[in-house]
């Protein structure tokens, strides 16, 4: 059979690695795990994350199954980003369901699958990071809004609509028009009738 890669390697140290060697490998066994583990880095999208540092709560059930260990249950952690439209920051929270199989070494599992499709078993531990951060990617908005009916900038000065006078507009001329605004004269731009045509 064949083994996977990092099969005997140590795994990178990431905050989310659980031992489970006190789970064993008889099908049925099964571990609780209720953590609050230390997020590295940000974890999410470009306008909405889990902060780096961030508090992530695990609440977990993990389970022996015949070709590897079934881990199910939930992760919450604060997010902080800002509003797609007016950039002003927003927080909140987001609590994801997880539900990953991970292979032992030398399973048939193991064996018949790509190493970027399923986890693994390495030294006894699993890595759940890049399972919770595909979750959280999923479950984050790609746009997030601070409030549904937020109106965003102004496009021409840039202040935040919400906050803005009622009313606020800029005059604007057409830029194929403009340079025959500035030759109007004093009657506001009606043309004389001194003759000159």
């Amino acid at each position: 059979m064949a083994r996977h890669p990092n099969a005997g390697k140590r795994q990178r140290s990431s905050p989310f690695v659980v031992n489970i060697a006190r789970l064993g490998r008889r099908p049925g066994s099964m571990l609780s795990l209720r953590e609050q583990r230390c997020s590295v880095a940000s974890i999410g999208l470009d306008l909405m994350a889990i902060p780096a540092d961030a508090e992530v709560d695990l609440d977990l059930r993990i389970e022996s199954v015949s070709e590897g260990v079934l881990v199910t249950g939930s992760v919450s952690a604060p997010t902080a980003g800002e509003c797609a439209r007016c950039l002003r920051p927003i927080t909140g929270d987001i609590d994801i369901t997880l539900t990953e199989l991970f292979a032992y070494p030398d399973s048939a599992t193991d064996a018949t699958t790509d190493d970027d499709e399923l986890g693994r078993v390495v030294d006894d531990s699993v890595d759940l990071e890049q399972a919770i951060v595909d979750a959280i990617g999923l479950a984050l908005p790609l746009s997030p809004l601070c409030d549904p009916d937020c109106a965003g900038l102004c496009p021409d000065c840039g202040v935040v609509l919400a906050e803005a006078e009622p009313g606020h507009h800029h005059d604007k001329i057409d830029p194929r028009w403009a340079k025959l605004a500035g030759m109007g004269g004093p009657q506001g731009g009606r043309p004389s009738d001194d003759g000159d045509r």
